[in-house]
């Protein structure tokens, strides 16, 4: 089984430590190194070449934020993940302009945590509801969309098929629990997921998310 290589960078061992320990107790996830700070996580991450960096954003020497951009110049296939205590929208904001695919609160459960690594490493980008709220709230006040009048039937343009796995999506499904919910295979999701952006002519899967829930989709998984 080809496990997924994870460093773990945070300037706080306890929780740094705890996170390792957790990880390295799943049979599909090796943790091959960690840092706590910016420039050493550079480092490890040109020396070490791992599919997902867990990154925090306030460290000492040179922050999450700055230390993802600075690591996607160099290897952009790297899937890099914040795990933060900040939820703010500006926080969120920063983390997606410098390229991360993934946002988790420090207070997620190991579920929500194994769900999104796995979701990055495949090459997706995942961001749980509460995020998705916030990516809502970021995109409106910085204008990166402008809201627009909507049909009645939203997005008119997508199948039925479509407009369903959209509105997963913006609950904040990973494309294989939306394979499982709908009986199909991961490959047809990704098609599918495909069509999707093109038809919303969106870039990738949070603008997507802000789409769905400015039409009034995606109500809470939770509820």
């Amino acid at each position: 089984m080809m496990r997924i290589r994870i460093l773990v960078v945070d300037d706080h061992t306890l929780f740094r430590e705890g996170l390792i320990a957790l990880l390295s107790r799943t049979r599909d996830l090796e943790v091959i190194g960690s840092a706590s700070n910016g420039v050493d996580a550079i480092m490890q991450a040109t020396a070490l070449l791992p599919d997902v960096i867990l990154m925090d954003i306030q460290m000492p020497e040179m922050n999450g934020i700055e230390a993802t951009q600075q690591i996607l110049q160099i290897r952009p296939e790297t899937g890099i993940i914040v795990l933060t205590m900040m939820e703010n929208e500006d926080a969120v904001f920063a983390a997606l302009c410098a390229g991360a695919r993934g946002y988790i609160l420090k207070g997620a459960d190991k579920a929500e945590v194994l769900k999104t690594i796995r979701a990055v490493a495949s090459g997706e980008a995942l961001f749980g509801p509460i995020i998705a709220r916030r990516l809502v709230n970021l995109f409106q006040s910085h204008n990166i969309t402008s809201p627009v009048a909507m049909p009645a039937s939203p997005f008119p343009d997508l199948s039925e098929r479509e407009r369903e796995i959209l509105e997963l999506i913006a609950q904040g499904y990973a494309n294989q629990e939306i394979a499982a919910r709908l009986h199909i295979t991961g490959k047809t999701v990704s098609n599918h997921i495909s069509r999707i952006f093109n038809k919303l002519q969106v870039v990738n899967r949070a603008q997507a998310i802000v789409r769905a829930r400015q039409a009034g989709l995606g109500e809470d998984r939770t509820k």
